[in-house]
């Protein structure tokens, strides 16, 4: 089932160009949880502890790993496809696990020999329920060591206490600028993987785990967000970034 590396490069730079379309200046938010993780861990003398949660084909996980190269990172996700990516082409950025966020067992699935220094995830806790958020941010709480951080990048609607319409219209015009960037999007993406046949056993397997797959984004506001944070038990949490609806929000152990 291994792939080439040669395979793995060509969709990993796609896969970067079309999501472009998607994360309002994708490469500035990542920078910005490089920034935070980088300042919670200055001057530790053992080496950080990382988890990149629903890391796809390792987009985060080798931009920290060159901002950090000292540091241990755990990255997860359930879907076969990205994971081997990530797995062949960043191959040295993480230690890569299989799991689904949030269901029984996935944080023992990490195998982790020590508390986490930090948790970082861009576009993935959006799609669980409000429930499962909720015993995820618990969770994550406890696998952080006092003063760890989860860094959470991802589009957050507003509540009514805020210009929610001018917020939202303020970074659909950033998306929209960012189009000529970006030349396919999602569905096209997936529907040239599907015509790859190193990739053919992978898409089966994806199809498979998905087929009963029937969760809905939660839709949570920031502000709910936050709220959740603090009752799951992070002393801190706020947005330490913004443009538009997209955030990266810091929450404190």
């Amino acid at each position: 089932m291994g792939l080439s590396m040669a395979t793995a490069a060509r969709w990993v730079e796609r896969w970067e160009r079309q999501q472009q379309r998607y994360a309002v200046d994708r490469e500035e938010r990542f920078t910005v949880i490089a920034d935070v993780v980088e300042h919670i861990t200055a001057g530790r003398t053992d080496r950080p502890l990382v988890a990149d949660l629903g890391c796809g084909p390792g987009s985060l996980a080798a931009r920290l790993a060159r901002r950090l190269p000292d540091a241990d990172i755990v990255a997860v996700d359930m879907d076969p496809v990205l994971l081997e990516l990530a797995r062949t082409h960043h191959a040295d950025a993480a230690r890569y696990v299989d799991a689904v966020i949030g269901e029984t067992g996935w944080t023992e699935a990490l195998d982790l020999d020590r508390p986490l220094d930090a948790a970082v995830t861009t576009t993935a806790l959006h799609y669980l329920d409000d429930d499962t958020l909720r015993r995820t941010y618990r969770q994550l709480a406890a696998l952080l060591r006092p003063g760890g951080v989860l860094v959470n990048g991802d589009h957050l609607p507003q509540d009514h206490s805020g210009p929610a319409g001018l917020t939202a219209h303020v970074g659909h015009r950033r998306a929209d600028r960012q189009q000529a960037f970006a030349h396919e999007d999602w569905e096209s993406w997936w529907t040239a993987v599907a015509d790859d046949p190193e990739l053919a056993d992978l898409l089966a397997e994806r199809r498979r785990r998905t087929a009963t797959v029937t969760g809905k984004d939660n839709d949570l506001p920031l502000c709910d967000h936050l709220g959740l944070l603090r009752e799951a038990g992070f002393g801190q949490a706020g947005p330490v970034w913004q443009y538009g609806e997209s955030y990266v929000v810091v929450a404190v152990r």
